[in-house]
């Protein structure tokens, strides 16, 4: 529930003196350190541990002898020293709970305080769902049971042949004659890829890297390893209620072929849990094991395209530190705010199957919005399923399992907003989690009605007809009206991305493939969406210019070529900033080390990529080859920053329109409208300034 929100205190590093401790700087020798201090490497916030170790990195003050212990019980001997003279390694044995680790010197004492949490969470989620059905024989692991999943955790080798595809590779000595070799710092090695599956936080993980012929650890460099991690998140959006069986992916050249290791999990698939707040919490315990098995990363760059592409935005947002750099592809801002025009398109498909049917093909489009209006079948064909109770719930939940308001009112609801319920709440009338979801005052087709494209008596057919969707998804004659405590939560959660608090300081490549055009289900996808996050950012934060935006068509000449050039952009932007000791704050390190190349622009052909701004309304050389076009709510009179999930209103006045109604248009008009249509001049029910990031719902 919300009322159970609070913020998670960062654990403190302690002295036994009473001078501050400053973290030591990765390049600096053990002269240079009068203190000791101690802090925690494998997760940088040590309140949030889990798995009962954390990979810990000791500065001693000089040469003198160190002693660590974790609990009283000594450690010292699992920590290496490191060519800056601080001590790296593993403190195993933690329990549940708060811990202590302790650093000792003749005369100085440092203290860290761990809070650890089992390796089947939560850590900050909330209450987990049940049931929760497991599906790890998906990827070859053993059978589990519910409600954690858990198997035990399973390593597997593959290597890239000659061909460009993977094989298996039972031996990871063998060398296969058709072996490719990777790159990795500017020398070939055998290109081997050790893959390890298991379960952390109830979702199955996948994590790949080179495999150099050694087991990886925390305080032996790996050859095979660039030292970079790409985190990558899968699409979609739906309610849970399952472990899932795919993962973001992790065997991919671009990654491995370059050396970066590569990581995800089920529930970073936004089809099997459409919770970025779930996800944050998978994607940070995951990335917390893999830097314990294979020691410091420089930084993580998170990737994936759609629902991935929500899960970067969103993790970045509210939860930054878990991805340092995001590259969304084909996005959307947040599943809330995307569900507005998912559902319209479901109520304008049912209306011009219906009352709606002598439209023109023109007319439709202009009232969607859309380059094409294909898109909105596609949006109800696709996801408007995600608004019912359960007509979107997945194979692995049993049919007997599932919701029926007569048979089974306590089952299984698979309306996509269940995952918010530790932020939302339920509606303690139906059970359902409370909705933001409303079209009370929205005038469908009121830019058309102003250009003339659709007539007055249409205008009136469109928004007296269309209704809106009940609480179980099904329409009705009725508006939707949202919830108001749904709406101020959302809001105060920041789950409607407000990108007024870790976007502000986070490298964005908006990787955005044209797919306007695609044909049905990829033309969901429109290019607005992009030009939407942009301007959240320049009115959270009065720039965008941590945000470039890149278009490509679909050729896959043209998206490999988008793509290695961003993530090459990508590393550069970050090592400049792990390099800036300026003393600024991060913020500003982010725009001041963007690389010069880098800039908005758009691929003309696989080789030609030019640079110029990129616009809304679009123009220019990239605006002619991919135009941007709108949605529902903006032919509606939304604004582009799209974040009123509900509008403000204000008295239906007919002196507002270009038109003249007659008298009984303006009669059915007011009956639809009778307590006003949009004002988005004023701020959306409910709005308010996030509450802040690292929120815990525990």
């Amino acid at each position: 529930m919300a009322d159970r929100r609070r913020h998670l205190a960062v654990a403190c590093v302690a002295l036994a003196t009473a001078l501050p401790l400053v973290p030591a700087a990765a390049n600096a020798s053990p002269a240079a350190h009068a203190r000791l201090t101690i802090t925690s490497v494998s997760n940088p916030r040590p309140d949030l541990v889990s798995g009962g170790q954390v990979l810990i990195r000791v500065v001693p003050a000089g040469n003198r002898p160190t002693t660590v212990t974790a609990n009283g019980h000594d450690v010292t001997s699992a920590l290496r020293r490191e060519p800056d003279g601080s001590l790296l390694g593993t403190a195993g044995g933690l329990r549940d709970g708060t811990n202590t680790i302790e650093a000792r010197q003749a005369g100085a004492r440092a203290t860290l305080r761990v809070v650890n949490h089992p390796i089947t969470g939560p850590v900050f989620s909330g209450r987990q769902q049940l049931p929760f059905y497991c599906e790890t024989q998906a990827f070859g692991l053993p059978a589990a049971t519910q409600p954690y999943c858990s198997a035990p955790t399973q390593v597997g080798y593959q290597y890239r042949t000659t061909a460009g595809t993977y094989a298996p590779l039972a031996d990871p000595s063998a060398r296969p004659a058709d072996l490719a070799t990777a790159t990795v710092n500017g020398a070939k090695v055998p290109y081997i890829v050790r893959v390890e599956r298991g379960t952390i936080d109830r979702a199955v993980y996948e994590i790949a890297a080179l495999y150099d012929g050694t087991a990886p650890s925390p305080t032996t460099p790996d050859r095979g390893w660039n030292g970079r991690l790409v985190y990558t998140f899968g699409g979609g959006c739906n309610a849970g209620y399952h472990q899932g069986r795919s993962t973001g992916g992790v065997l991919d050249d671009l990654f491995l072929g370059q050396g970066y290791a590569v990581a995800s999990s089920t529930l970073n698939v936004l089809d099997n849990n459409c919770s970025p707040i779930i996800s944050a919490e998978a994607a940070m315990m995951v990335k917390e094991h893999f830097a314990e098995t294979y020691g410091p990363i420089a930084h993580t760059i998170g990737w994936g395209g759609s629902g991935g592409a929500i899960q970067q935005y969103d993790i970045a947002e509210s939860y930054p530190g878990v991805v340092d750099g995001i590259i969304p592809g084909v996005s959307f801002p947040d599943p809330l705010t995307t569900l507005g025009p998912v559902t319209d398109c479901r109520l304008l498909d049912r209306f011009f199957g219906g009352a709606g049917a002598a439209f023109t093909d023109a007319q439709k489009k202009a009232i969607a919005g859309f380059n094409d209006f294909t898109t909105c079948p596609s949006w109800d064909q696709t996801f408007a399923s995600r608004a019912t109770a359960t007509d979107s719930c997945d194979s692995a939940i049993p049919v007997s399992a599932r919701w029926n308001a007569v048979t089974n009112p306590s089952g299984v609801r698979c309306n996509a907003d269940e995952q918010f319920a530790d932020q939302l709440g339920r509606d303690p009338r139906t059970g359902f989690v409370r909705s933001t979801l409303d079209n009370v005052g929205i005038q469908y087709g009121l830019a058309a009605l102003k250009a003339g494209t659709i007539t007055p008596a249409q205008f009136t057919a469109l928004n007296t007809s269309i209704g809106g969707l009940d609480h179980t998804g099904k329409p009705v004659a009725a508006r939707t009206e949202a919830d108001p405590k749904a709406l101020a939560a959302a809001y105060a959660n920041d789950i409607v991305n407000s990108a007024a608090q870790g976007l502000r300081q986070t490298p964005i490549i908006d990787q955005r493939t044209d797919l306007d055009l695609a044909g049905p289900g990829n033309d969901i996808h429109t290019t607005e969406w992009s030009f939407v996050m942009r301007q959240r950012l320049l009115r959270s934060n009065g720039t965008a210019a941590n945000q470039v935006i890149i278009e490509s068509d679909t050729t896959p000449a043209q998206v490999a070529a988008a793509s290695a050039y961003e993530l090459d952009a990508m590393d550069r932007w970050l090592t400049a900033i792990d390099a800036d000791r300026s003393g600024r704050d991060l913020r500003h390190k982010v725009l001041a080390d963007r690389p010069a190349d880098l800039a908005d622009g758009c691929y003309l052909t696989a080789a030609d990529r030019i640079r110029e701004p990129l616009t809304y309304p679009s123009g220019g050389q990239c605006g002619a080859r991919y135009p941007v076009a709108a949605d529902t709510r903006m032919v509606a009179g939304e604004p582009l920053a799209m974040d009123a999930t509900k509008c403000a209103l204000k008295p239906l006045n007919f002196r507002d329109y270009p038109v003249t109604f007659t008298a009984d248009e303006q009669r059915r008009l007011r009956a639809t409208f009778h307590t006003g249509v949009c004002d988005y001049d004023r701020r959306p029910p409910g709005w308010r300034k996030p509450a802040g990031t690292w929120l815990s719902y525990r």
